[in-house]
């Protein structure tokens, strides 16, 4: 018996080989401008931003590109990105990468239109969004926070040496994300390792930090 709990996870997930087919059915959803928001190189020698520069090309989109997240994005780079997305009058953030780059995304989708140094009003003052969001829509490629269906975002600020995770509501969720995990597969040993432990210790955190989160402790239970 697990007991009584409401459970609600807005992101629509697509699994599987075939599951980058998809963004041809999402992507009309949304408006014309895309900011491609990554990573390092990775994704262009495994051939997957090609294959994602093509489907938006035959959507129509008018792209800008977003690239160089590092591992926990800095203030500093949130800034550029909104400047960005801005620039740009972006419709859509579209993020390709591992749970860094679905946070940033997730923190530009919200900062970009926001009136106040985004950093004191969501990650200090830890105040809810008031003010319009750029939807995010994330393609995975490597496993490890579940930042790809949450509303969580994680942003460092390296002059202050803080680093500061906010959870956003239902709209701050990804509409949608692409799940193949044929693209972990050219991961290093290494990383894959770091993934899993990555994944055990946010369980772990989460068990252990009281009654906030029964929904997880019911699901590591089954």
């Amino acid at each position: 018996m697990l007991g009584n709990f409401s459970y609600s996870n807005p992101t629509k997930l697509f699994f599987g080989q075939d599951s980058l087919k998809e963004l041809h059915n999402e992507l009309p959803r949304y408006g014309k401008k895309v900011l491609f928001v990554y990573g390092g190189s990775s994704i262009k020698k495994s051939g997957l931003y090609d294959e994602i520069r093509k489907i938006l090309e035959e959507n129509g989109k008018d792209v800008m590109e977003d690239g160089g997240v590092m591992p926990n994005p800095t203030v500093e780079k949130l800034h550029e990105g909104c400047q960005r997305a801005k620039a740009h009058e972006a419709d859509l953030i579209l993020a390709v990468g591992g749970g860094s780059v679905c946070d940033y995304a997730k923190a530009v989708s919200v900062s970009t239109h926001c009136k106040e140094d985004p950093w004191d009003k969501y990650y200090l003052r830890m105040e809810d969004v008031d003010n319009e969001i750029i939807p995010v829509g994330c393609v995975l490629t490597m496993v490890g926070t579940g930042s790809e269906m949450n509303g969580g975002s994680v942003i460092t600020n390296p002059r202050t040496n803080q680093k500061i995770g906010h959870v956003f509501g239902d709209k701050v969720f990804p509409k949608f994300s692409i799940l193949n995990p044929v693209w972990t597969f050219t991961l290093p040993k290494y990383q894959m390792v770091a993934g899993f432990f990555d994944i055990m210790s946010h369980i772990l955190e989460q068990y252990f930090t009281g009654e906030d989160d029964n929904t997880s402790d019911y699901i590591m239970g089954c």
